[in-house]
């Protein structure tokens, strides 16, 4: 609870203008994280003020990715409209059908002389910056505008401005301590085009008082707005929110994050194969770290161990590796049939079908190996399909090319009279070992031959797995391959 024992609210309000990617995913489960954990509320809002870039199938983007995630969001507007019974019992809050709270609050500054209609044009204000700069100051509106005692004739409003007070602004920061704002910097606000179209500055503290927030939690790249926003509250007479400003996802090189990575998809993720679970408990350790060194957590564990206190200030690094090596945790650690049930759509969409327990068989030899869902097809294809492959990757390091024909043409021979119910991997390892050492051959010469002419591939799993998977007569016509490919 609040120092004031009120429920605790948090929002998360994405800003519907592109792919909802992995540093929306990162707020949003902060937030989550946040509320779970203090019984309180998580609010989703949708930050659509900007119509050009506004569009609706990125507000079901957000949605699509909050609910692969598990992040359900707990009030907003209770609608029975097809659309908002897609996205569940409550619609989230959408600032495009608030306007007429926001133009209340707007009013009531303009008559308290907190704000004021500015008439200044784009080129005006153009030459006003560069008399700024020319005289090495940095631009802040003038406040031409600010004391006019009637509108200029022939001139319309271009904008609504806040009458910024020049004092120092003094907040404290759940993860950076003290932080302080000198706003005579700041200059007079544009805080909304018109009295029907509010800026973000401004209905996002107008939401965050009439949807009770208590704690904004949201990115470092806010904190220069926080100032702005607690000078709005002031003037309006809103109770100060408290807030938690999150570093920002960096680069390996500690740079800013590549757009290949800041501006994909969060769902490109789910279409690549990684699981929810997987990329909740990567997301959550881009900035947090937890009390001892354990790094698998189920989303009730990171419920009950989280904690502000124990985010960095420093940036986030983003590890492509971390992310496939604890998404392949997760998958070793689901059961074979649920592994399958995953792995199933990505085997439709290449057009691969096969019996269940055939492939139930590929991913019990391939999981130790997958970091990903879809490896199903890039470790597991050469079951399916034997792909076209060089006769001279057959041969082991300086070994005659007559004798590893002989070689696999002895092994031919052999598997051929083993029963078809006889045919698994215990009598076949047990016909292997009297190959190698009836013949003297090196287990090199025996088992690389046979590991291409089952696979076509330099690297894949133990040739004896193979078999076992191929069953006896895939086996016979793949080293049938082999020999002819040794005999041109």
């Amino acid at each position: 609870m609040t120092p004031e024992n009120k429920e605790v609210r948090v929002r998360f309000a994405p800003s519907p203008t592109g792919h909802f990617h992995i540093g929306g995913a990162r707020l949003a489960l902060n937030n989550f994280l946040f509320s779970r954990k203090n019984n309180g509320k998580f609010v989703l809002r949708i930050e659509d003020t900007d119509k050009e870039r506004s569009k609706k199938e990125f507000e079901k983007e957000i949605y699509e990715s909050l609910r692969w995630l598990g992040i359900e969001w707990d009030e907003g507007p209770v609608s029975f409209s097809g659309e908002e019974k897609e996205v569940g019992d409550y619609g989230p809050y959408r600032q495009s059908e608030r306007s007429h709270i926001y133009k209340k609050y707007l009013e009531k500054l303009l008559e308290e002389k907190k704000a004021y209609f500015c008439y200044c044009t784009k080129e005006e204000l153009e030459a006003q910056k560069a008399v700024m700069e020319a005289d090495g100051l940095i631009y802040k509106y003038n406040g031409h505008c600010r004391n006019l005692k009637n509108p200029p004739i022939g001139k319309t409003p271009q904008t609504i401005r806040f009458v910024m007070p020049e004092t120092k602004v003094e907040f404290k920061d759940l993860i950076r301590g003290k932080v302080v704002f000198d706003s005579s910097n700041f200059g007079d606000l544009v805080i909304a085009k018109d009295l029907e179209s509010p800026l973000y500055n401004f209905a996002a503290v107008v939401d965050d008082y009439e949807m009770k927030i208590t704690h904004v939690i949201r990115g470092e790249d806010h904190i220069s707005n926080t100032p702005k926003q607690i000078l709005i509250q002031k003037a309006l007479g809103f109770p100060e929110v408290t807030y938690a400003h999150l570093p920002l996802i960096l680069s390996p090189d500690r740079k800013k994050l590549s757009k290949r990575f800041a501006e994909t998809s969060l769902l490109s993720y789910r279409d690549e194969g990684y699981l929810p679970e997987a990329l909740i408990n990567f997301l959550i350790l881009l900035g947090w770290h937890p009390k001892d060194e354990k790094e698998i957590f189920s989303l009730n564990e990171l419920i009950e161990e989280f904690d502000l206190k124990r985010v960095q200030k420093a940036g986030a690094i983003f590890n492509e590796e971390k992310l496939d090596w604890i998404n392949g945790k997760y998958i070793r650690n689901l059961p074979l049939e649920e592994i399958l049930k995953k792995v199933k759509p990505f085997l439709s969409k290449e057009n691969i079908s096969a019996e269940d327990n055939f492939i139930l068989k590929i991913i019990n030899i391939e999981k130790e190996r997958m970091k990903t869902l879809k490896d199903i097809i890039n470790l597991g294809k050469f079951f399916f399909k034997l792909e076209n492959y060089d006769a001279n990757l057959l041969i082991w390091k300086n070994t005659p090319k007559e004798k590893i024909k002989q070689i696999l043409e002895k092994i031919y021979n052999i598997f051929k009279e083993i029963k078809d119910s006889d045919f698994n991997k215990f009598s076949i390892s047990e016909k292997i070992t009297e190959i190698i050492n009836l013949n003297n051959y090196s287990r090199g010469e025996v088992f690389w031959p046979l590991r291409v002419a089952l696979s076509g591939l330099s690297a894949s799993p133990d040739p004896v797995e193979i078999l076992d998977v191929l069953g006896k007569n895939e086996t016979l016509k793949r080293i049938e391959i082999a020999l002819n490919k040794l005999s041109l």
